[in-house]
């Protein structure tokens, strides 16, 4: 048995799979966020701990046989989240959030010395590590003073697990500390933080070992003391572990609240100008990109709470016969955008609307608006030198098979569509355990789900798609310097 545990916002998730990959159980804790000031995200890392206990013990309660079969753990989690230890590994404040904000005018500081974009191939974003240790130093002086280690949040539940400071470099990669072409600290970007590589964890890929199960540990969850806990991942490459999405050309897209366009990546391909993320990945000379955009089924459901209808009411009135563009157009950017602009201010739009704008009308055109947002990152991704043949959808939005349509018709390539079963984060992590554990060949392990069913784009309406999406592309520039 292997067991990956994924740390994300609201919850730790526990997930045992045996060596044929089946997933045996799972257990689950839950977090909170705090949020003391607007814009600010935080969490007391004492928590995960709690939340991990609790998953754990509900996966004790349900299959304590197979628990206690136990031969490696995978560790995923969220990313950017700046965990602050003094020498004796004591928290010294809670946890700064991916989705804290509060380090915006240190980011665009940091994201202005030309060194930052060069070495981690980033743009350097409010919520990436770094400019929240710079925020802290010029808030909270005397908690950075005392700063021995930053970690972040799974490495943190590493620290418990196994009594060591070490990170991998999928998650590290979105510090903006970290030379991501060279897969390595970048010194002299840690000094421009006041830092050095004594205040980092050590590195590993994320299928190594990294760190021990401590004996206190195993012996009240029943498992084997000592036993290997993987390097692990970040969330996405987490992810992207369990769907597969490990070699070069390989891609996903993701339908849920946000998007995410995910490709992975035989060698380093940055684009920080296009707002693309270029990140190691979980597997050894391996990297991936993302086109991330902010407003996915979030556009539908604010269709959704407006018209008094379900989102699958909405999207069932469309019928499953894609439509050629009706002249309306919806930009998703109801919280800002991403890839390709890198804006926080820029709001959604409807332009084009007419007395014979039906509710249906409305709807098409928040799902067509949403797959050019990817087509967006799909041409980001082509500027920075990746070419995607085909993508498997995944995601809430993924069961609109109106919306697939028209994704795939804006992308111009098919999309797959899996056979149903947990792909996730915390499956990745599992994966990964199970590697370092076995020393099984990455490859070999972490293959693709079976394809359900092949959405073809429609290629009569290839021309019409195209045509609405030059519009679209016309309206950013349009909408943002008449409300800037």
């Amino acid at each position: 048995m292997y067991l990956g545990l994924d740390l994300g916002t609201s919850g730790v998730k526990a997930l045992l799979i045996d060596d044929g990959q089946n997933v045996i159980g799972s257990g689950h804790g839950s977090l909170d966020v705090s949020r003391p000031h607007p814009g600010w995200s935080e969490q007391d890392p004492a928590h995960w701990v709690a939340a991990c206990e609790t998953a754990i013990s509900e996966l004790k309660a349900s299959h304590p046989k197979e628990l206690a079969a136990v031969k490696g753990i995978g560790l995923s989690g969220q990313m950017h989240g700046a965990t602050l230890l003094d020498a004796s590994d004591k928290v010294l404040r809670p946890c700064i959030l991916w989705n804290d904000t509060r380090s915006h005018v240190e980011a665009a500081a940091l994201d202005a010395e030309p060194r930052f974009r060069k070495l981690t191939g980033n743009i350097v974003f409010p919520g990436f590590t770094a400019p929240k240790l710079t925020w802290v130093k010029e808030h909270e002086a005397k908690v950075f003073a005392a700063v021995a280690k930053v970690l972040l949040p799974k490495d943190y539940l590493r620290l418990w697990l196994t009594g060591e400071h070490i990170s991998e470099m999928s998650d590290s990669a979105g510090t903006s500390w970290l030379d991501v072409g060279k897969r390595g600290w970048a010194s002299e970007l840690l000094a421009a933080t006041s830092l050095d590589e004594k205040h980092m964890p050590s590195l590993v890929e994320g299928t190594a070992k990294a760190g021990a199960l401590r004996s206190e540990l195993a012996s009240k969850w029943g498992i084997a003391a000592g036993i290997p806990i993987a390097g692990g991942a970040g969330d996405n490459a987490a992810s992207a572990c369990g769907m597969g999405t490990v070699g070069a050309g390989n891609a996903f897209v993701s339908l849920g609240t946000s998007g995410v366009l995910f490709a992975a990546n035989a060698s380093y391909l940055p684009n920080p100008e296009s707002a693309v993320h270029t990140f190691c990945h979980a597997l050894p000379a391996t990297w991936h990109q993302m086109g991330v955009i902010l407003s996915a089924t979030d556009s539908l459901n604010w269709l959704s709470e407006i018209t008094g209808k379900s989102a699958r009411e909405l999207t069932g009135e469309l019928g499953d016969t894609l439509k050629a563009p009706t002249g309306v157009t919806f930009l998703p950017y109801l919280s800002g955008e991403r890839t390709p602009h890198n804006d926080s201010a820029i709001r959604g739009s409807f332009t084009g609307l007419a007395h014979e704008s039906s509710r249906a009308v409305l709807t098409q055109a928040v799902l067509e608006g949403v797959a050019f947002a990817f087509r967006d990152s799909l041409e980001a991704l082509k500027k920075a030198g990746t070419t995607l043949t085909r993508v498997t959808a995944i995601g809430g939005g993924s069961r609109s098979r109106y919306w697939l349509k028209a994704v795939a018709t804006a992308l111009q390539v098919p999309v797959d569509i899996p056979t149903d079963g947990d792909f996730g984060a915390a499956f990745g992590a599992a994966r990964l355990g199970l590697i370092a554990a076995t020393g099984a060949d990455p490859l070999a392990v972490c293959t693709a789900p079976a394809t359900d069913a092949t959405i073809e784009p429609d290629a009569g309406l290839g021309g019409a798609f195209a045509d609405a999406y030059q519009r679209y592309r016309g309206l950013y520039p349009a909408i943002r310097s008449a409300t800037a």
